[in-house]
């Protein structure tokens, strides 16, 4: 059993609405100091497998095919054996 863990954000250069709301937001109640908010999603899943690289072949797929669109997103994944 793996634990993979895939965080995804808006690539550079794509509008990120819910960033520019938290840091308005946070400047309404007095946090001056933040210039910048990105939103990163996090999807964590068990995952069986024989291999690592099994594991992370299986994951890309996700990521291509439900997790993320690539025209906008950027994601890492992360796998740890359990």
């Amino acid at each position: 059993m793996f634990r993979v863990t895939v965080e995804v954000r808006l690539k550079k250069g794509i509008s990120d609405p819910e960033g520019r709301n938290v840091v308005k937001a946070l400047h309404l109640l007095g946090f001056d100091e933040v210039k910048e908010a990105a939103m990163v999603r996090v999807t964590e899943l068990t995952v069986e497998g024989t291999s690592e690289a099994e594991v992370r072949r299986r994951a890309e797929e996700m990521c291509q095919r439900l997790l993320t669109n690539p025209v906008i997103h950027d994601y890492v994944i992360r796998i740890e054996g359990m």
